[in-house]
């Protein structure tokens, strides 16, 4: 049993990543739950490996170069949350069939706060509840979206410093595996 679930995992999130959509995994019997517990499986990874083998090494280790929200002028490391956003960005250039973003409670850019009672819903529950994801559906524009928000938790140093240090944080006592915020994933219901 544990087998054939682990080559129907294997199998959507080949599909993920190759590009079919949440929508076709849907039609297959895939559940919304299943398909946006893959798509988080990856981000959270890709995420969690940048900032580790990455931004942690290079910055805060090795001190080779620093990481800023303005890396372009300062010539450094997009930050972790940066890098997030901009595949989040291009995922939507180029498909509807589902969508993400990084958002806190606590956010340090105001754009990143949660817009929707869901989102508000989603976070604090990841917050109260350690270790478990929110799961719901909501009505937006007049189409119903599946909502999943997963726990965006420090993984390094490189995370909870640059929150605790930045002039516009709203909290400032973040420590190593503190839930900081919450991916939320959208898949259209119809």
């Amino acid at each position: 049993m544990g087998n054939k679930i682990g080559k129907i995992k294997a199998s959507i999130l080949g599909a993920a990543l190759m590009g079919t959509t949440a929508t076709s995994a849907m039609a297959d019997g895939m559940e919304f739950e299943t398909v946006a517990d893959l798509l988080h499986l990856v981000m959270s990874s890709d995420r969690t490996v940048y900032t580790r083998m990455v931004v942690n090494r290079l910055a805060n280790e090795e001190g080779v170069i620093t990481a800023s929200e303005h890396f372009v002028d300062d010539k450094a490391l997009v930050l972790p949350a940066q890098m997030f956003r901009f595949g989040a960005e291009m995922v939507a250039e180029n498909t509807d069939e589902f969508s993400y973003s990084l958002l806190s409670l606590w956010p340090i850019n105001k754009q990143n706060a949660p817009t929707t009672p869901m989102e508000e819903e989603g976070l604090q529950y990841i917050n109260d509840n350690p270790g478990e994801n929110f799961y719901g559906v909501e009505e937006l524009g007049g189409d119903e979206y599946f909502t999943a928000v997963y726990a965006d938790v420090a993984v390094a140093p490189a995370c909870y410093t640059c929150h605790n240090e930045h002039k516009d944080s709203p909290r400032t006592d973040f420590e190593g595996g503190d839930v900081m915020g919450g991916v939320v994933i959208r898949i259209p219901v119809n």
